[in-house]
């Protein structure tokens, strides 16, 4: 019997609120969880803590879901006045989480923030704040939409439009930011374009060891009723499930030390803890973080005391700013 694929995602870190409580939460729009499960994939919320890409090794898939904003001063830039919610927490466990996909040759999907965490992570700049009447910024708490042309022969198009031609290669997708890409990151191909020229969607070139399957999208997949994107992500996933565990034969043990400069960091669920550095994967994460031209510490957390109760209910922001009940109906 095959078993399905067990493919990661990448979770909010807000303030939430539910039955009597109001706590710290690591939390994700249960749209996300729905396309993997009706994909056939099982679905795994990675929080954002230190350590976190630890769990790449028991993964077949990742997914870097929307959010807040990302820390400007990732990719060398002063904070705008309307850069908001930003968790450096959380960037720099995604960061890890992308780092080591990479690097065991995982599949990827980037989604909104994902797509601008990746493009950072290889070098890129981020425009904070897009001009208002180009579509992408609805309401709050709502989803707007808008054309993307997609970039004749990319996997994207083959995703989302198998055998079209130019004239077929247009679609409204569900959008909701008010960031975008600036300068494209290194080895970044865009694969999708908005009406106003900014780049909606981008996949890695091929490298040694990668995946095929790494690209990113400027949109919301998840808030959408078409399913493909998702679904081809868990295909790949579960397409690569036993060639990752021969490669994965030979890794390196997770508590193996890297030789690694460490800076200690406040994680936003726990006290100030000193940390240890980790590797993982078939290559020494020094290496990896060279390619990606970063600079990045890799840290773990210590066992520490965790928040109880039932999840919280859907209710957090995304990326601008609205409520997350402005979501479709699962």
């Amino acid at each position: 019997m095959r078993l399905p694929a067990v493919i990661g995602l990448s979770t909010y870190a807000e303030l939430a609120q539910w039955a009597g409580w109001h706590a710290p939460a690591a939390l994700l729009p249960t749209s996300y969880i729905d396309q993997v499960t009706e994909a056939g994939g099982v679905p795994v919320l990675l929080p954002p803590v230190p350590g976190v890409a630890s769990a790449l090794g028991r993964l077949d898939g990742l997914i870097l879901t929307g959010g807040g904003d990302i820390d400007p001063a990732g990719y060398g830039a002063e904070p705008d006045p309307r850069t908001s919610r930003v968790h450096p927490e959380r960037d720099q466990a995604e960061l890890e989480l992308l780092a080591a996909a990479l690097a065991d040759g995982l599949p990827v999907l980037g989604i909104c923030r994902g797509m601008q965490l990746l493009n950072v992570a290889r070098g890129g700049t981020l425009r904070q704040h897009l001009a208002a009447g180009a579509g992408h910024r609805p309401a709050p708490g709502t989803f707007g939409s808008h054309q993307v042309r997609l970039a004749p022969g990319s996997r994207l198009a083959a995703i989302l439009r198998p055998g079209g031609g130019p004239a077929g290669l247009t679609l409204n997708v569900p959008t909701a930011h008010h960031q975008g890409i600036a300068r494209l990151g290194d080895g970044l191909v865009p694969a999708a374009w908005a009406e106003d020229g900014l780049i909606e969607a981008v996949e890695l070139a091929p490298g040694p060891g990668q995946h095929p399957f790494m690209l990113a999208v400027q949109w919301h997949p998840e808030a959408s009723q078409d399913r493909r994107l998702v679904s081809a992500l868990v295909a790949a996933a579960a397409d690569g499930r036993g060639r990752g565990a021969m490669a994965g034969a030979g890794r390196a043990s997770a508590g193996q030390a890297a030789d690694r400069h460490l800076w200690k960091q406040r994680s936003i669920y726990t006290h100030q803890r000193d940390h240890h550095p980790r590797r993982r994967g078939s290559r020494p994460r020094q290496e990896v973080w060279a390619d990606y031209g970063g600079e990045w510490p890799v840290a773990v957390r210590r066992p520490g005391p965790r928040h109880g109760g039932a999840g919280p209910k859907r209710g957090g922001k995304d990326q601008h700013g609205g409520d997350m009940r402005g979501l479709p109906p699962p």
